[in-house]
């Protein structure tokens, strides 16, 4: 029996983002997704940029005050660095997992707006970087 559930939210800054969970009647973890084709406008250090890119992020969640969330959290930002280039776009995932602290209806518009929120709050401040960030929809 299938109790996992995704909910797209669509996109955000031409990032696609959504959120989801692998089991909505026994929560314990949400996982949000955030995925891109990114270009650089510069390549100095970009192992460095994505190291400290996932250290922001990680921030970002430990001062989440919401009482539904922990501040612990799981972020795993996949960018192929060896490939990248100047005129070229790499596809870029990231999914967070966020350990919830009790159970609440994942698919309720509360819910939906409160994690759209920290999806965008993530987007806009943990991706400040423009000069590595440049999103985009695809790959052409």
């Amino acid at each position: 029996m299938k109790t996992g559930k995704f909910i797209p939210l669509g996109y955000h800054n031409n990032v696609k983002i959504g959120y989801g969970t692998v089991d909505f009647k026994n929560l314990k973890t949400i996982y949000l997704t955030l995925n891109a084709w990114v270009q650089p406008e510069e390549i100095e250090d970009f192992d460095s940029s994505i190291f400290k890119t996932r250290r922001r992020v990680k921030e970002q969640i430990a001062n989440l005050k919401d009482k539904h969330f922990k501040q612990q959290c799981i972020v795993d930002l996949d960018v192929r660095t060896k490939g990248i280039k100047l005129e070229k776009r790499s596809f870029m995932d990231l999914e967070i997992t966020l350990f919830v602290n009790s159970n609440f209806d994942v698919k309720s518009k509360d819910t939906k707006n409160k994690i759209k929120n920290i999806i965008e709050s993530i987007i806009d401040n943990g991706f400040n970087d423009k000069k590595l960030f440049n999103f985009h929809k695809t790959k052409k």
